[in-house]
């Protein structure tokens, strides 16, 4: 069971990888672009939804958003800009986190409060 979990987390570190690389690719479609770069964003920044610390919350949004985020990225991705990304991932060394990509997240989570925060004025205005 160990092993296959770990072979699981390896393969889906590829996939982060490789989509990171097609976000790269002419031929990816806008929209496949944008949500991708949230994927890769959201796995490789220090700022998780959920804190790690909090016992099996922390690592379950991981385990959900990221893949599914895939999921969704490999729907709106060409198939060959993917084969093409998965074959450079596989001899690149792989990805590390990112300060870029903590910024993107933090952005997008300020974003967020501050519409909330429109929103309730608006509605207890």
């Amino acid at each position: 069971m160990r092993g296959r979990l770990a072979a699981w987390a390896r393969a889906l570190k590829r996939e982060v990888a490789a989509l990171a690389l097609a976000l790269r690719d002419p031929q990816t479609p806008l929209v496949a672009r944008l949500v991708a770069l949230l994927v890769v964003a959201y796995a490789l920044s220090p700022i998780d939804l959920i804190p790690d610390v909090i016992p099996v919350l922390g690592l379950l949004d991981d385990l959900v958003l990221v893949p599914a985020g895939i999921w969704l990225v490999l729907r709106l991705m060409p198939a060959e800009v993917m084969e093409r990304a998965r074959r450079r991932a596989v001899e690149a060394d792989g990805l590390r986190p990112s300060r870029a990509a903590a910024v993107v997240i933090i952005a997008l989570w300020l974003v967020l409060a501050l519409y909330c925060v429109r929103v309730l004025t608006r509605f207890f205005a």
